[in-house]
């Protein structure tokens, strides 16, 4: 086959493929002419690589755009229901899945809460059932109807992303999860989940750090847009960032939330002390509270003891502040702010964006305090430089994220179908994970 500075033909249709999917889902619809420019490619690339993409169903006609004294100008865009896309947030406390199309707009979702938060032990027996049992009941259909792309007749499935929280290690035999906060070590997580047998073996999964799924969908779609270096904060009932530079186009996870704030200070679910974690996730937060007094609702949830406590440090209708809540809420903003200020000195971002559902419930209260005291702590120069926001996309942000992981790697491969491959033999400790797997099925 031809070869170009290294590349094949094959390799150059393919990069002009992915070119021109991405800017007609970024940018579109667009006319061929403008999508010629903003994709680098020709005018006769461009006519080409688009009717391949509309014959295979990928692309269509979305109207016209006038010219002045010319002919109107037809436009193309993605066709949105040409697959499907399934996004999962592994938390702490629930797993949430949901489908989407590929625009991104749902289809479909449920819930399934984890036992036990607060103990470190999340049995990934439990997790992995969870995530199967969530993908089994958004798609709405049996294994068959799923490899074939007829379920709900919205196109084949192209991948399952899943967010979870630690560091995330490829291997030769898989993914594996090093959930320290969480009491996961080396958990083969994609070995559980192919094990079992209810994925169609040709369907592909991506496992990612959670912050790194919620930095994503703030770049791709929300309040990261248009910033070359950014940083996504995930504050939930712990702390983590997902960091965006040149060098680190689609971020990095980073284990922000185990920062030391504080030499032998509180000790931290990691066993360490003195991480930021130990002060400024919810969970943290509402432990402090109580020990200083306070009296969270008997039973509540986390997301429930957190909205009691924002009310009772700041009531409305013109009640008595709680001074407890009131003082654990403003060191908390001093401790976000002192770590964002480390993330400004280290990596000097345009934006830092602050998500995840505690962060977004809280924000609205305290961001200007934790505004100030960042810059406080921050050198002045990169200070100066930086906004400072809330993320756009919701709670819902990190399961957004993991289903851009499957439609990103679909891009690459220039919207290529991935080939249906006969299943390989399940090694033997494989097969007794599925066994574990078995016995949690029915129990969320």
């Amino acid at each position: 086959m031809a070869r170009h500075g290294g590349r094949t033909v094959r390799d150059l249709r393919r990069e002009s493929r992915s070119a021109v999917l991405q800017r007609l889902y970024f940018d579109g619809p667009m006319s061929r002419l403008a999508l010629g420019s903003a994709a680098g490619l020709s005018s006769g690339s461009v006519s080409t690589v688009v009717a391949e993409l509309m014959a295979d169903g990928l692309v269509e006609e979305a109207g016209s755009l006038g010219a002045d004294g010319g002919r109107p100008r037809t436009l193309v865009r993605v066709a949105a229901d040409r697959g499907r896309l399934v996004g999962v947030d592994v938390g702490e406390t629930r797993v949430r899945v949901e489908l989407f199309d590929l625009s991104m707009s749902e289809l479909a979702r449920t819930e399934r809460t984890l036992p036990g938060h607060g103990s470190r032990s999340y049995d990934v027996g439990v997790v992995a059932g969870h995530i199967l049992d969530g993908v089994a009941e958004v798609l709405g259909a049996d294994a068959a109807d799923v490899a074939d792309g007829r379920a709900q007749g919205r196109g084949e499935l192209l991948g399952v992303g899943i967010g979870v929280p630690g560091i995330v290690e490829r291997t030769a035999d898989g993914t594996l999860v090093h959930g320290q906060t969480v009491g996961w070590d080396a958990v083969p997580l994609e070995a559980l989940l192919r094990a079992a047998g209810r994925l169609p073996a040709h369907v592909p999964l991506f496992i990612e750090n959670g912050a790194r799924t919620l930095g994503q969908a703030e770049m791709w779609f929300g309040g990261g847009r248009g910033a070359h270096n950014a940083v996504v904060v995930l504050f939930g009932s712990g702390v983590g960032a997902c960091v965006v530079t040149d060098d680190v186009e689609r971020g990095r996870a980073v284990e922000w939330g185990h920062l030391t704030v504080r030499v032998r200070g509180r000790r931290c679910r990691c066993g360490a002390r003195g991480c930021l974690e130990a002060y400024a996730g919810a969970e943290a937060l509402l432990a402090r509270w109580r020990e200083a007094g306070g009296e969270p609702p008997s039973g509540a949830d986390e997301e429930a003891a957190l909205t009691a406590m924002l009310s009772a440090a700041r009531p409305g209708g013109g009640g008595t502040p709680d001074p407890v809540a009131a003082r654990v809420l403003a060191e908390t903003a001093e401790y976000l702010g002192a770590g964002l200020a480390d993330l400004v000195n280290l990596f000097q971002p345009e934006r830092i964006l602050v998500g995840g559902w505690a962060g977004l419930q809280l924000g609205p209260a305290f961001l200007e305090s934790v505004r100030a005291h960042t810059l406080a702590h921050a050198l002045r120069h990169p200070a100066g430089r930086v906004g400072i926001a809330l993320g756009r996309l919701g709670p819902d942000a990190v399961t957004v994220g993991a289903a851009t992981l499957p439609l990103a790697a679909f891009f690459a491969r220039g919207g290529r179908r991935l080939p249906v491959a006969s299943p390989a033999p399940v090694p033997a400790w494989r097969a007794a994970l599925g066994g574990r797997l078995a016995g949690q099925r029915g129990g969320g």
